[in-house]
């Protein structure tokens, strides 16, 4: 199955081509620029580096929250662009259960503990936990403070590891964090294909995922929402 994927929900902007699980391409770019202005191009170049059309495509796949407000709206209005009309199939992936991805494959026992900034002191998470290779969620997608995560981190006596933009900000509220490269530890398109793969392969009703009911998810208003709640 060829999917198409891409991330947009932080910094980082990124796209893949994977047939399968096997990764035929990835571009990545963390730059000053507005994801609206690199990720058509990406995805073109991508499309043609690997000798395919959008036409090919078989699984379009994002990650559809939660992140920056902006970002989560442009990766999904450019799914949706790409899928419009051609009845193919669109997943939309946790962007926390997908950066909990970048650490499978490695062998062990421990957590791995995603974090997004989200501003004040505030992180989007979610906790896995990994073994050998496999990946288990352990709570929902929330909003939190760093130093309640740490808290409630503590209770775990495995290793912790962190991915994602908000590590620097856990890092002074939980001295006993791990921290992979970054390379490693930033968004990667390929990890948000096989968990919208996986979550294919294992929906038995496929007709769920098309672009008329892909939907992003950003666990809490706006900013601009939430002055307008002050100014009423």
């Amino acid at each position: 199955m060829l999917i198409l994927s891409l991330d947009t929900t932080a910094v980082t902007a990124t796209a893949c081509l994977c047939d399968g699980e096997k990764r035929l391409g990835e571009y990545t770019v963390t730059t000053a620029l507005h994801h609206s202005e690199t990720m058509l191009p990406m995805i073109e170049h991508l499309l043609s580096s690997c000798g395919k059309s959008a036409r090919d495509v078989e699984l379009f796949a994002a990650a559809a929250g939660p992140g920056s407000f902006t970002g989560v709206r442009i990766g999904a209005a450019v799914l949706l662009g790409l899928a419009f009309g051609r009845n193919v199939p669109c997943v939309g992936v946790s962007s926390l259960e997908s950066l909990s991805y970048n650490m499978k494959g490695f062998m062990g026992d421990f957590i791995v503990c995603p974090v997004m900034d989200a501003r004040r002191n505030q992180l989007y998470n979610a906790i896995f936990r990994h073994t050998d290779g496999k990946i288990t969620r352990l709570c929902d997608d929330r909003v939190i403070m760093s130093d309640e995560l740490a808290c409630e981190l503590e209770n775990y006596d495995i290793p912790v590891y962190f991915v994602g933009d908000g590590k620097h900000i856990i890092k002074n509220d939980f001295e006993k964090g791990l921290f992979p490269p970054e390379q490693i530890a930033l968004q990667s398109a390929y990890s948000s294909a096989q968990v919208a793969r996986i979550i294919y392969e294992n929906t038995e009703d496929k007709t769920v995922f098309s672009d008329r009911t892909f939907k992003p998810t950003y666990l809490r208003s706006s900013q601009a929402e939430r002055n307008l709640k002050k100014i009423d």
